[in-house]
């Protein structure tokens, strides 16, 4: 970029910085060209008229008008009034017209109508256009009846641009307040997304740390009734519930600070039911498959036992994944699922062939689904990443890593 269009630049952002500032810098300049064509050039001076000689009083009436424009935002009904009274005096004193004198009260004009509303912007108006033929009517040199018509036009035209630009700018602002409205409702749903579907979360992992309880009452009710004729299964009863108490301890942990909505009446004997997890896999698959998607599963790696919860959450992230697959891919799309063991973590793959990416990248981008959202809540909630995103080649593809340890 040339240095002078960067100084062109910082011109501009200075000056959209300080509006005001940029006025006065516009009233100075007409404020020049005005006292050097009265007192140095005198264009378009008709020597057969007698107008009446430059002095001090024409230069005051002349400062006054063009130093009122630094106010014409702030107070634009009175900037348009002193400078009808300056051209008002020059007028009758006839002293000769100039060309700042007629862009003043454009300008003026203009102010009023692009920063005042429809009643005051009329009466500006009109005032102007009313006074500035009164001014045509008493110029001694006269006025062509073409002149007058195209002047008028000229001011009606400035009006009405004014107002156009202001109807404008309520247009657009207009546009910038729905759309920080409509940016904070899609905040609003997706905080409520993500508060339903950590309560539905909380509700699962409730089975899970219940079924541990459970597990820990009866080994300790074991231990109590043996201790005396069987120490050594005593001891071993009590091993047990030191591995389901941690193992229930970790549970616990995760879902700390997640809040739970009341239960609905309809899902009250759902979650009841045992959760599923990667060892009703192959169930899942085959209900998928009598949808008519091919689907196929490949495992890597030495399988190893995860936590109940990243269990259950790698279950659910395979069957919403599958899920947006029904949905979205068409009737010929294939599905293939893989899951990587490592010393330390399972990595769940799902991907397809389909051609639902635009469809479900619009959903996660513009305003997420409640499928997408528990998605990323699933795995953070066990310190995992989640990747979703197009597939090379075609397709939406889903990579999720879980810790095997909690």
């Amino acid at each position: 970029m040339s240095p002078r269009i960067r100084g062109l630049r910082a011109c501009r952002a200075w000056l959209k910085a300080r509006p005001q500032g940029g006025d006065a810098f516009l009233a100075v300049l007409l404020l020049a060209l005005g006292l050097f064509q009265v007192f140095w050039q005198r264009i378009g001076v008709d020597d057969d008229v007698h107008w009446r000689d430059p002095d001090v009083w024409q230069a005051l009436l002349i400062v006054v008008g063009a130093m009122a424009l630094t106010l014409r935002r702030v107070w634009p009904m009175t900037t348009l009034a002193v400078v009808l009274a300056a051209e008002i005096g020059l007028t009758v004193g006839d002293y000769v017209p100039t060309i700042s004198d007629a862009v003043l009260l454009l300008i003026a004009v203009y102010g009023v109508a692009a920063h005042r509303g429809l009643a005051r912007a009329t009466l500006g108006g009109v005032a102007a256009l009313a006074v500035f033929n009164v001014m045509l009517y008493l110029l001694p040199s006269g006025v062509e009846t073409v002149s007058v018509l195209t002047n008028n036009a000229l001011v009606v035209g400035v009006w009405v641009l004014g107002r156009n630009l202001r109807l404008r700018r309520a247009y657009f602002a207009e546009l910038e307040d729905r759309a920080a409205r409509l940016e904070r409702a899609r905040g609003t749903d997706a905080r409520a997304a993500r508060i339903e579907e950590r309560s539905r979360i909380a509700r699962e992992l409730h089975d899970v740390v219940a079924h541990h309880v459970s597990v820990m009452t009866v080994q300790a009710g074991a231990a109590r009734r043996i201790i005396d004729r069987n120490p050594d299964g005593a001891r071993e009863a009590m091993s047990t519930i030191e591995e389901v108490g941690r193992t229930a301890l970790s549970e616990m942990r995760r879902i700390v600070g997640v809040l739970r909505t009341d239960r609905d009446a309809d899902q009250a004997g759902r979650e009841l039911a045992p959760q599923p997890g990667l060892g009703d896999l192959g169930a899942l698959l085959d209900h998928v498959r009598e949808t008519g998607l091919a689907v196929q599963l490949w495992i890597e790696g030495e399988a190893r036992t995860p936590s109940p919860g990243v269990d259950v959450a790698a279950f659910r992230l395979i069957q919403e994944a599958l899920t947006n697959t029904l949905k979205h891919a068409g009737p010929k799309a294939r599905a293939w699922v893989r899951l990587y063991y490592s010393a330390a973590d399972l990595t769940v793959e799902i991907e397809d062939d389909g051609r639902g990416t635009a469809t479900i990248m619009a959903d996660g981008g513009d305003k997420p689904g409640h499928g997408l959202v528990g998605m990323y809540e699933r795995v953070a909630l066990y310190g995992g990443e989640l990747r979703i995103g197009p597939r090379v080649g075609g397709g939406f593809g889903v990579r999720a890593r879980f810790p095997l340890e909690a």
